[in-house]
């Protein structure tokens, strides 16, 4: 598998980081917002499809 949940943990880091930059203002700050309110949106998805294959296993596990 090429992408990893350390490797979600890392996006959401630096877009924490840039977020933090104390150096950008106005419109670059603005984009930083509406990339960060994107990469919010898709870990939640992310982590959302995780807990339902972790759900779907449980019940299988169970059932099986």
């Amino acid at each position: 598998m090429k992408n990893k949940p350390e490797d979600l943990n890392n996006h959401l880091f630096a877009q924490i980081e840039r977020l933090s930059d104390e150096t950008i203002s106005g419109e670059q700050l603005e984009l930083e917002f509406r990339r960060a309110k994107s990469i919010s949106a898709i870990a939640a998805q992310i982590v959302n499809n995780g807990r339902l294959a972790l759900d779907v296993k449980k019940s299988v596990d169970i059932y099986d």
